[in-house]
C-alpha cells in the first residue's frame, strides 16, 4: 500500500504557489535548460525544509514567535522583492545581469517560503511514519524531495512551452505581470 505522505506531499507541492509561480516563468523568460539550476534549488530546498520539519523545528518556532515573525517579514519582501522584478521583466536577452535563479538562491528561499513550511508541517503532523526523529527526517525530505522534483520539472516545462504562445512583447508584458500579481498575492498571505 502507498504511503498517503506521498498523495499530501504531490498536491500541496504541485498547487499553485511561490515555486510554481516562479519556475513557469523562469521556463518562459529562459528556457527549460537555463532554469534546470532554480529547479534543482527547489528540489534540494524544499527537502532540507522538510527534513528539518521531521527533527522537531517547529517546536522551536513555536517557543520564538520572534524569529517566526522574522521568517515571515523575510519571506513577505523577498516575494515582493521577485514580483517587483518580475513586473518590470523583458524576455531573456542572453545578456547583461538578467538570469534566472541559482541553484543555492532557490535553495535558500525555500526556507522562507511559507508554503513549503506550511505544506511540510502539516505532513509531519499529520501523516507520522513512526519513526525517531532522524527517520521522520529522511523519510520527509526524501519524499519532498522526489516528488517535487516531478512537479518542477512539470512547471519550468510548462513555462518554456508557453515561449511559443509569448511571441510578442504585449503577451510577454501581460504573462509577467500576471505572474508578478500571482507571486505578490502569495506576500501578503504570508501574514494569515
Amino acid at each position: 500500500m502507498i504511503d498517503p505522505l506521498y498523495g499530501f506531499v504531490f498536491l500541496g507541492l504541485f498547487s499553485p504557489g511561490p515555486n510554481v509561480v516562479l519556475l513557469t516563468a523562469s521556463g518562459a523568460r529562459f528556457g527549460l535548460k537555463r532554469t534546470l539550476p532554480h529547479l534543482f534549488g527547489v528540489v534540494l530546498g524544499v527537502g532540507i525544509t522538510a527534513g528539518l520539519t521531521g527533527l522537531g523545528i517547529a517546536t522551536l518556532l513555536a517557543r520564538a514567535p520572534v524569529s517566526e515573525l522574522a521568517l515571515k517579514i523575510a519571506a513577505g519582501g523577498w516575494m515582493l522583492w521577485m514580483a517587483w522584478g518580475l513586473w518590470h521583466s523583458h524576455r531573456a536577452r542572453g545578456q547583461g545581469r538578467d538570469r534566472p535563479m541559482t541553484l543555492i538562491e532557490a535553495v535558500l528561499f525555500q526556507w522562507i517560503n511559507p508554503k513549503v513550511w506550511a505544506v511540510a508541517l502539516a505532513a509531519s503532523s499529520a501523516y507520522p511514519g513512526g519513526y525517531g526523529p532522524l527517520g521522520e527526517a529522511i523519510r520527509l525530505g526524501s519524499a519532498f524531495s522526489g516528488l517535487n522534483l516531478l512537479c518542477c520539472l512539470f512547471w519550468a516545462s510548462a513555462g518554456s512551452l508557453l515561449t511559443w504562445l509569448l511571441t510578442t512583447p504585449q503577451a510577454w508584458r501581460i504573462f509577467s505581470r500576471i505572474m508578478a500579481v500571482a507571486l505578490g498575492s502569495f506576500s501578503v498571505m504570508v501574514f494569515q
